[in-house]
């Protein structure tokens, strides 16, 4: 049972968890840039009376950011192992599940600023920062792992890998140790035979 136990951890921690900690750790500097740089374009350290000071467009911009950064940290390091060969492709789908996760918080903001009615600055943060991250990134991770870094993605580096041990397992099997036997015992007796050197006959 202590084995099947270990079996089952050993799978969730390679197959699950583990992305999952990489994952919430490259998130979690991305959430420091995103806060940050979303509070410095609401207080005006970029200008003031601008559309980038508005909640949304702060939240537009600051996410943009993190989204680029998560995209380098998530492609080098997370699922380097699942990384595409089709950078652009890759960058495009990942671009789009982000987005998604954008939208999420944004309609958490939206929801909360211009419907609810609650527009200080720490309100924002609270429904964009903790309820529509949240949301958000339960969607990312989700089709990060098994949409965009899939293992059944054609172009990915680890399907790649397979397909390569594969061919090379199919094509340069070296032969078994008994066929190689009687390839050796074949060739020896295909092996034509040496006639005796003829005798010096006595004159």
């Amino acid at each position: 049972m202590s084995a099947t136990l270990r079996s089952l951890a050993s799978r969730a921690w390679h197959g699950f968890l583990a992305y999952l900690l990489k994952f919430g750790l490259v998130g979690l500097i991305g959430l420091v840039i995103d806060v940050a740089l979303f509070n410095a374009l609401r207080v005006g350290v970029f200008g003031t009376d601008t559309w980038a000071q508005s909640a949304i467009g702060a939240k537009t911009i600051s996410t943009s950011v993190a989204i680029v950064f998560n995209w380098l940290g998530n492609r080098y390091w997370t699922f380097r192992r699942h990384r595409r060969r089709h950078v652009l492709r890759e960058f495009v789908e990942y671009l789009v599940v982000s987005l998604g996760g954008m939208a999420i918080s944004l309609i958490c903001l939206w929801v909360s600023h211009h419907l609810l009615g609650f527009t200080s600055l720490l309100a924002d943060n609270i429904s964009s920062n903790v309820i529509g991250l949240g949301l958000g990134t339960a969607f990312r991770f989700v089709l990060y792992r098994y949409w965009v870094y899939g293992h059944h993605r054609s172009d990915g580096l680890s399907n790649l890998a397979r397909v390569e041990e594969a061919q090379r397992a199919l094509f340069e099997q070296p032969p078994l140790e008994g066929t190689r036997a009687e390839v050796d015992r074949d060739g020896a007796a295909a092996e034509p035979a040496q006639s005796p050197e003829p005798r010096n006959q006595g004159g």
